[in-house]
């Protein structure tokens, strides 16, 4: 369709009711309602036309198989948490740790084994660290920032076996098919990773905070272990999250080996898949359907995990509903990521890539990386949730960066900076929330600490971003 207005008006729409209700969901779905009315203005034919979008997204090949990764990964989390596996890491790390760089340390390894999405960093980490809150001797504001640091920042960098990686390269391919752009989706997600400045910054400043920065302010936490023999906790960290009740078993193993599983399976499907096109071995990786061994391999994992659950007497029944549970977490973010697909096609059919290319000339080439960041950043913030931002953002960020000549992954990179962004620093973000809950901290007050170094490397980030369009 050639270039019109109209197409931009389902994004105009999305953006302030997304802030203005805190809501990312309704909010998409209000702009792929508008855009179908636009498309087909009668009472009945802009319902028709949603529903024909929904279902069209709904039954892409490529679609469907991230759908499937999400709810499986989800799903074998909560056969994780169910078979105590979560619980028995807490368990026996905590008995082990001792100290305040013994503890720091277990927090950075950990996430080699815990990388999957960052609710399960916080439910791994933040009990072990909670229990020894008194003798890592920080203050709970410091210890949460530090603990989040390797969530989100770290798992939006890596590039297999995370819940992030089908929904990111998905919006990939979004907007690139929207813009003619006929490039591998996850090869720009790789190539995108040394460009997410913010993530990165943030990565460094945890490690300062953890190792060389020592806090003068003693720790008001609410709860610690004993130090003294006899000496009571004043609440039990077990009560924390339901991933570490007392009534679960204690079982590392149920943690560990399905995690070790799913990370070797991806790696040797991914190369298996290039090797049998003829492809040398780091040629392999890059020209593998990423996607279909991620997929494949999570799913022989499930079944080999179950068979290994099976095998220590847990009900078949018990696992069933463990996988479900925890699959359906992950439906909500299914359902927006449906939502996503069938607005980002009706603002293509709309004319919106036309659009840009139209009327965005006039934006200096320096100015395009680091005012997504910007613009991003600050509707992550004011929404707090980096798919939603991602969702909203990508397709304008691909669109600018082909008509402005910029490097695509720095563009890409810039999306997913500011969406990490509002899911470090917003107080409305989920890892806020969690984090806070666990610690026993009051969410405003946390999401204020937080804020000040978020700023810095934020600042920190516009600056790389000017300097890397520059020179890149």
């Amino acid at each position: 369709m050639e270039a019109s207005w109209f197409s931009i008006i389902p994004f105009l729409v999305v953006i302030p009711v997304a802030i203005y209700t805190k809501q990312v969901l309704p909010a998409l779905f209000l702009g792929l309602l508008v855009g179908s009315y636009i498309m087909e203005p009668a009472i009945i034919g802009g319902v028709k036309t949603l529903f024909v979008y929904i279902v069209q997204a709904l039954i892409d090949t490529n679609n469907i198989k991230i759908i499937v990764f999400l709810y499986a990964f989800s799903g074998l989390v909560g056969m994780i948490k169910m078979t105590g596996g979560i619980r028995g890491f807490v368990e026996k790390a905590s008995e082990k740790i001792q100290t305040r760089k013994q503890a720091l340390l277990l927090t950075y390894v950990s996430t080699i084994g815990t990388f999957a999405a960052p609710t399960f960093r916080f439910v791994t980490i933040a009990p072990i660290m909670r229990a020894l809150l008194k003798k890592v001797k920080m203050t709970t504001e410091e210890l949460g920032f530090v603990i989040e640091t390797t969530a989100t920042p770290i798992i939006v960098l890596i590039p297999v076996a995370t819940a992030f990686v089908g929904y990111m390269v998905s919006i990939i391919q979004i907007a690139i098919e929207n813009q003619g752009i006929e490039l591998d989706p996850y090869s720009l997600f790789i190539q995108s990773i040394p460009f997410n400045f913010f993530s990165i910054v943030t990565i460094v400043l945890g490690v300062y905070l953890s190792f060389f920065h020592h806090s003068k302010t003693k720790s008001h936490a609410p709860t610690y272990i004993a130090e003294k023999p006899g000496e009571e906790e004043e609440e039990d960290w077990h009560d924390c999250h339901p991933a570490v009740a007392k009534e679960l078993p204690i079982k590392p193993w149920n943690l560990l080996l399905p995690l070790v599983l799913v990370i070797s399976l991806t790696l040797f499907l991914t190369w298996w898949d290039g090797h049998v096109k003829g492809f040398g071995f780091f040629q392999a990786f890059i020209k593998a359907d990423v996607l279909d061994a991620m997929v494949v391999a999570l799913l022989i994992t499930v079944l080999m995990s179950i068979i290994f659950y099976l095998l220590q007497r847990f009900e078949l029944r018990k696992l069933i509903t463990g996988f479900i549970d925890g699959g359906n977490e992950l439906m909500s973010v299914i359902l927006l990521l449906s939502v996503v697909w069938g607005l980002s096609s009706i603002t293509d059919d709309l004319g919106f890539s036309s659009f840009v290319t139209a009327h965005s000339g006039w934006i200096p080439q320096l100015f395009i990386a680091p005012l997504i960041f910007v613009f991003g950043a600050a509707v992550s913030y004011f929404i707090g949730s980096a798919w939603g931002t991602w969702g909203i953002l990508m397709p304008l960020g691909i669109s600018l960066a082909n008509v402005g000549g910029v490097s695509l992954p720095l563009v890409i990179g810039a999306v997913f900076a500011s969406g990490s962004f509002g899911a470090f620093a917003s107080p409305l973000s989920d890892d806020t929330n969690t984090i806070a809950k666990i610690l026993k901290l009051s969410v405003i007050d946390y999401a204020k600490y937080k804020l000040k170094p978020a700023l810095i490397a934020a600042g920190i980030t516009i600056v790389l971003y000017s300097l890397v369009t520059f020179f890149y």
